[in-house]
């Protein structure tokens, strides 16, 4: 039987770790720019300048054949006016889940500045020449895993894996040009962003861009 002062105990430590303990960063949603990508960029960019580890880091959120969700932390490729880049195997689950349900959400999440950006929209494959730019962009290991086409299968015998990878290998060094044909750069086009910025009185500041006809519009929300 599970004893309830342990979860008890548990909840206490939880709320007595300490959060936003640096110095915040100001936002005034009434300077904001028209657009989200300038806002964003002008955040990530913060986020660099002041030395944040991984700041280009992203949570992918997707939801699969059956409706459940799943989530993973990638790396942003690009930002433009068609939208946020990633980039993925067509055969992993969130290719797959992508290829049925073709709308996903972004979420960023900068702790040290209390920070926070969330997008949901739909999402599309780029080009093949996009794609094929992006996959020899990869490290040779990254890009010799990719051409096993196995990601998230089980894994029995790591003798196993590394005896493939070391084939694939030998395969990318010999033909460095070697393209994995279903390795795709996706483009997440947002119909809504979502900026959110912590404070230490608990009073958030969050700014919501949503994507109309006319083109952007902005919305305070309540924290």
């Amino acid at each position: 039987m599970d004893d309830p002062d342990h979860g008890a105990a548990v909840r206490a430590w939880l709320r007595d770790i300490e959060v936003f303990a640096e110095p915040l960063p100001e936002f005034d949603p009434q300077q904001a720019p028209a657009d989200p990508t300038t806002l964003f960029l002008s955040w990530l960019s913060q986020a660099v300048r002041d030395g944040l580890r991984d700041p280009h880091a992203m949570t992918l959120s997707t939801v699969d054949e059956s409706g459940d969700p799943d989530a993973r932390v990638l790396i942003l490729k690009g930002v433009d006016a068609t939208g946020w880049q990633f980039a993925g195997h067509g055969f992993s689950p969130k290719g797959r889940q992508l290829a049925v349900h073709s709308r996903a959400a972004l979420t960023f999440y900068w702790p040290e500045h209390g920070r926070q950006v969330r997008l949901r929209g739909a999402v599309a494959g780029g080009s093949a020449q996009d794609s094929a730019a992006d996959f020899l962009g990869r490290s040779t290991t990254a890009r010799a895993e990719s051409l096993l086409g196995r990601q998230s299968q089980y894994l029995a015998d790591t003798a196993e894996r590394d005896q493939a990878l070391e084939k694939s290998l030998a395969l990318v060094e010999s033909e460095p040009t070697l393209v994995d044909s279903a390795w795709t750069l996706y483009t997440l086009a947002p119909t809504e962003v979502e900026f959110w910025q912590a404070a230490r009185s608990r009073v958030h500041t969050r700014l919501r861009y949503e994507r109309t006809p006319q083109g952007w519009e902005r919305f305070r929300l309540w924290s």
